[in-house]
């Protein structure tokens, strides 16, 4: 015998199935939740609790900063000697020597120009890679691959892959935290996405900025009546947990609530310096008469502060100087000057400062673009992209101090020694946190996927 019901008393009882559709629904986009896999995967014992970040947007000149090449200064302003690769803008010049002499600094004599003498002081702490290469030339794609490994938008940065893999040491922030210096990279926001891993491990943004995330400040009137909200909040939850079963997205969403309702207590207390000395302030910057010095100091001050709670991955952005990031183009000499008089005392601050106080060495410094510049000019005074060989650093976290890796060509041109890949870079950093890059993995689409794909050697020669 049948029951028939009528559309109404359909709609009345079927209520709760029809809101449970469209959480989940809601909760199957990336940008709410995914599967939850704890942060365990320490493979091998860690030299490094932490990353610092610190990326020259727009492609820093490796001949102008770390790489000297005294065949770019004899031959300046004569046709360029090599076979030219196609560039971005095909406006190529003559050889253009670089516009900064070089200075041997430290025990090491390690030779670093003089747009960065703060940083020359640390060069005993730095591994300086003068073979990096990329597999883009333009900036977007470029960019993902640095962050992700993938020239493609949509997969997870590697902050993410991180604290995936990893989880974080501190309880009230994210695991993955980008400080935001006012320029978001091309590619936007998903250079720090958390692709098809779990949501909550994306980057949170964070600005130097009386508010420093968006929409963290509370609205209920006293923590009581927020405190309730969220409990009806985990109840309503749990029944539909209880109905339905397990549900991994509904978990991850549930865990990024209880984050940002721990970050109201935690940030504020992360961005009052109040507690540091004025001769920690003066160290970073946070007193010089530039304001893009202040801005980058009080990033790289909040990264250190990042670390000693535990923090798992940190990104530093450059601000906005007014010169299109590291890509000049042209007016190459005011540009680069700009920029790195805004990140050269802050960063030089931070190695100092993480030694100190004995974080160096539990601590990855990571500084790098997503590729370098032409040896050659484009138009007259500037120059255009270079992925076939560039130069990056790392420091602290169980790397070699005053180390140089690898080489290019007599202009700087290409990678000729010692080779270096984007996935290397991926792997070495992976390996120094504890975790072989080819095990860190997660099931979407029917396949395992890494980090570094199918790719990635470690850098060994820089391995202390």
């Amino acid at each position: 015998m049948s029951h028939r019901i009528n559309r109404r008393t359909l709609l009345k009882t079927a209520a709760c199935g029809f809101g449970g559709l469209a959480l989940q629904a809601l909760l199957n986009d990336r940008a709410y939740a995914g599967d939850i896999v704890p942060g365990k995967a320490r493979h091998h014992p860690a030299k490094a609790r932490s990353v610092i970040f610190c990326y020259l947007d727009g492609g820093l000149s490796q001949v102008d900063s770390f790489d000297p090449k005294p065949a770019l200064t004899r031959d300046s302003g004569k046709p360029f000697r090599m076979k030219m690769e196609p560039t971005q803008f095909n406006n190529n010049g003559n050889t253009l020597g670089s516009p900064w002499e070089f200075k041997n600094y430290g025990k090491s004599g390690i030779p670093v120009s003089s747009l960065f003498p703060h940083i020359g002081e640390c060069v005993d702490d730095l591994s300086v890679i003068r073979s990096m290469t990329a597999n883009f030339s333009e900036h977007t794609n470029a960019n993902y691959f640095l962050h992700t490994g993938s020239g493609l938008q949509g997969r997870p940065s590697m902050g993410a892959w991180f604290s995936y893999g990893l989880g974080s040491e501190c309880r009230d922030l994210p695991g993955f935290i980008v400080l935001n210096g006012g320029l978001v990279p091309p590619g936007g926001l998903d250079c720090f996405n958390s692709g098809f891993l779990p949501a909550s491990y994306q980057g949170s943004m964070f600005r130097p900025a009386a508010e420093p995330v968006a929409n963290i400040k509370a609205r209920e009137k006293n923590p009581e009546e927020q405190r309730r909200k969220l409990d009806l909040m985990h109840r309503l939850d749990g029944m539909l947990v209880e109905r339905a079963g397990k549900q991994d997205p509904l978990e991850s969403a549930i865990a990024n609530y209880e984050m940002a309702y721990s970050m109201q207590t935690s940030v504020p207390d992360l961005m009052d310096l109040g507690k540091e000395t004025d001769a920690t302030k003066e160290l970073y910057g946070l007193k010089s008469d530039h304001q893009h010095t202040r801005t980058y100091g009080m990033q790289c001050l909040i990264a250190r502060r990042l670390v000693e709670r535990g923090v798992r991955f940190i990104e530093l952005t450059c601000p906005d100087t007014g010169n299109d990031r590291w890509d000049q183009h042209s007016r190459l000499k005011k540009g680069h000057e700009e920029n790195a008089r805004m990140v050269d005392q802050p960063i030089a601050a931070l190695l100092k400062d993480l030694k100190s106080r004995g974080l160096l060495d539990s601590t990855l410094v990571v500084f790098t673009g997503e590729f370098g510049r032409t040896p050659f000019a484009q138009g007259s005074d500037g120059r255009d992209h270079n992925p076939f060989g560039f130069s990056c650093w790392m420091a602290g976290g169980g790397v070699k101090g005053g180390y140089v890796h690898g080489a290019t060509d007599e202009y700087g041109y290409k990678a000729v020694e010692g080779k270096v890949e984007m996935h290397d870079l991926h792997a070495t950093m992976l390996h120094l946190l504890g975790v072989d890059h080819k095990r860190l993995t997660f099931r979407w689409g029917g396949r395992d996927m890494r980090l570094t794909d199918v790719h990635g050697e470690l850098i060994t020669p820089i391995l202390a």
